[in-house]
């Protein structure tokens, strides 16, 4: 265990070993990174396909129901880290660079320090 295991740098760093110590190396390829995320991310619509808008709001209400949901979006962000440690991205600074050029293209409606949602 790590002493900061919520650093990305410390999760990247772990996913590449457990995947060299399994010899998958050959295997996290962009292409294969990507397919396997898009696989996880509807593992984690699939938790929410049929549910009202309420229920999807309850969804971590129910233990079995919330265990599910963590576990698809731990699969997620795994695979998300994998790819951008594969290519190269650091993807906080890519976040950060969508949010700027995002507040430059949606322009905030009103003035205050209240941001809206779509």
């Amino acid at each position: 265990m790590t002493d900061d295991p919520l650093d990305v740098r410390t999760l990247q760093r772990r996913l590449a070993e457990f995947a060299a110590a399994r010899d998958w190396q050959p295997y996290h390829t962009p292409k294969n990174l990507v397919a396997a995320l898009s696989v996880e991310a509807s593992e984690l619509v699939e938790i929410f396909q049929w549910l009202t808008p309420e229920q999807s709001a309850r969804v971590m209400d129910d233990p079995g129901s919330a265990h599910r949901v963590r576990d698809e979006v731990a699969d997620v962000l795994a695979y998300l880290l994998q790819f951008c440690e594969v290519l190269g991205v650091d993807p906080l600074a890519a976040l950060a660079a969508k949010i700027d050029r995002n507040e430059t293209r949606f322009p905030a409606v009103r003035e205050s320090t209240e941001r809206s949602t779509p």
